[in-house]
C-alpha cells in the first residue's frame, strides 16, 4: 500500500510539474496585448480560453487611459479553468487595405546628422581627435552646434570652419538621452583649416516594397523594418523623405551565405509621396497618387495567422508585382520580437529559379493567408535564402495609424 501511495504522489507531482510548465511557456509566449474586430471575441486555441474580466483594478495613469481608449481585460485560462495571465484586448474596425508589393524608392533625410566615424589628424601639435576628445561616439545624431540646427554635411563643415578654433555646443541625442558636449576644433596641418575629426551622415536612398495601402487615408506601410545606417546600424532618425517609383531592371540571385538583391532604378524625378515615420515596424507615410491592380482585403490579426501555405506579393521584374506561394513555417506570438514574428519558407519554382528565393529589397512584401493581410516579409536567412522572418500586419497597421492620426491633428 505504502508503495502505491508513493507511485501516485510522484505521479500527481509530476502531473503538477507538466501543468506549471504549461502555464510558465504559454505566459512566456503569448503577448500581453491583442486586436480584435468589432464583434467578435478572442480565439486563441482549442485549450486556450480567454475570459472577460470583471473589477480589474486600475493600477495606473496607463491603465486609465486605456480604459477611455475602448481597452478591455480578459484572462487567458487553460482549459478554462487555470489561470496563465491577464491581457489588453482592442476592439477596431475592420480595416480593407490594398495589398501592393510594388517596389518603391526611398529618399529620407535625417533628423540632424549622424557622426559615422570619428577620427583624428596632424596639427602642430600632434595627431588630434577634437571630436574624441570631447566624447563625441560613432552613431550619435548631432542635433545643434553653437545653438544652430545642423541638417546636413554643409551645415556641420561651415560652423567648424567658422570657428576660429574656438570651442563649440554640441547638442546630440544617444541612446535616446539628451547630452551637450564642447568640442575644440582644431588647425589641421593638411590645409590650413579648422577640424574636428568628424564625418557624419545626413542622408539615405534605397529600394523597398510597400505592404500595403490604405485608400481611405491615402497612408501607406513598407519595408517591415527600419531604414538603418549603413555604418552604425541605428535607425535613422527621419526629417523628410520622398517615395519615388521604381522600375526594377534584374535580380542577383541569392545563395548560400550570399544574399540577393533586387537591382532597379528610381524611373522619375518626382516624388508619389512623402515618408512620415521611421521606426522599428517599418517605414511609414502618404502618397499622393499610386494604383494597384490588387483588391483591398480584410486586415487578418496574429491570432488568425496558421502554419502552412499563403503567398506574397512581389517584384521582381518592372513594377508591377506577382503572386508567389510560400509556407508560413512558424509563428511566434510574443511581442518582442520585433520585425521577426514568423519563419517563412519560399515554395514558389519560379521565383526560386528567378530569385533564389528572398533577396534585399523584397522587404516589405506583403503576406496573404485566407484571403487576409497577415504578415510582410521583412529578412532573409543568409545561408538559406528560401527562408526568412516576417512581421504581423496588425503591428504594422496599429504604426500606419500614427501616420493617420498626425494628418488629422495637422
Amino acid at each position: 500500500m505504502k508503495n502505491i501511495i508513493k507511485i501516485a504522489v510522484a505521479m500527481i507531482n509530476i502531473a503538477i510539474a507538466a501543468v506549471l510548465g504549461v502555464i510558465i511557456y504559454y505566459n512566456k509566449v503569448l503577448p500581453n496585448n491583442y486586436y480584435i474586430t468589432s464583434g467578435s471575441e478572442l480565439k486563441l486555441s482549442e485549450i486556450i480560453e480567454a475570459i472577460p474580466c470583471t473589477g480589474v483594478p486600475v493600477k495606473n495613469a496607463v491603465a486609465v487611459e486605456a480604459e477611455k481608449t475602448g481597452v478591455r481585460k480578459a484572462e487567458l485560462k487553460l482549459l478554462g479553468i487555470i489561470p496563465i495571465k491577464i491581457v489588453s484586448i482592442q476592439e477596431v474596425d475592420e480595416p480593407l487595405l490594398v495589398p501592393c508589393g510594388n517596389p518603391f524608392g526611398i529618399k529620407l533625410l535625417t533628423d540632424g546628422v549622424i557622426a559615422v566615424e570619428v577620427s583624428g589628424f596632424e596639427t602642430e601639435a600632434g595627431y588630434k581627435s577634437p571630436a574624441a576628445d570631447a566624447g563625441i561616439k560613432t552613431g550619435d545624431v548631432i542635433k545643434t552646434v553653437n545653438g544652430r540646427k545642423v541638417m546636413s554635411n554643409e551645415d556641420i563643415e561651415k560652423i567648424i570652419s567658422e570657428s576660429s578654433g574656438e570651442p563649440l555646443s554640441f547638442n546630440l541625442v544617444r541612446d535616446e538621452k539628451n547630452l551637450i558636449l564642447n568640442v575644440k576644433p582644431e588647425l589641421c596641418s593638411a590645409d590650413g583649416s579648422y577640424r574636428a575629426g568628424l564625418w557624419v551622415r545626413d542622408s539615405s536612398a534605397g529600394i523597398g516594397t510597400i505592404t500595403f495601402y490604405d485608400p481611405e487615408t491615402g497612408v501607406f506601410a513598407g519595408l517591415g523594418h527600419p531604414v538603418c545606417d549603413v555604418d552604425t546600424g541605428n535607425i535613422l532618425p527621419l526629417s523628410s523623405g520622398e517615395v519615388v517609383d521604381v522600375n526594377v531592371n534584374g535580380v542577383k540571385r541569392g545563395a548560400a551565405g550570399v544574399p540577393g538583391e533586387l537591382l532597379g532604378s528610381f524611373s522619375a524625378l518626382s516624388a508619389i509621396g512623402s515618408l512620415e515615420l521611421n521606426c522599428s515596424d517599418g517605414l511609414y507615410g502618404v502618397m499622393s497618387s499610386f494604383s494597384s491592380c490588387n483588391e483591398a482585403v480584410p486586415l487578418g490579426m496574429r491570432q488568425e495567422i496558421e502554419a502552412g501555405e499563403a503567398f506574397i506579393y512581389t517584384t521582381v521584374n518592372g513594377n508591377q508585382p506577382k503572386m508567389y506561394s510560400i509556407v508560413i513555417e512558424k509563428i511566434d506570438l510574443h511581442d518582442t520580437k520585433e520585425s521577426k514574428n514568423m519563419i517563412i519558407r519560399v515554395t514558389d519554382k519560379e521565383l526560386l529559379e528567378k530569385s533564389g528565393g528572398i533577396v534585399q529589397g523584397m522587404s516589405g512584401s506583403p503576406i496573404i493567408q485566407n484571403g487576409k493581410l497577415v504578415g510582410a516579409v521583412t529578412h532573409v536567412f543568409v545561408n538559406n535564402p528560401a527562408k526568412g522572418y516576417a512581421i504581423f500586419a496588425d503591428t504594422m497597421y496599429e504604426c500606419s495609424k500614427k501616420v493617420i492620426n498626425s494628418q488629422a491633428a495637422a
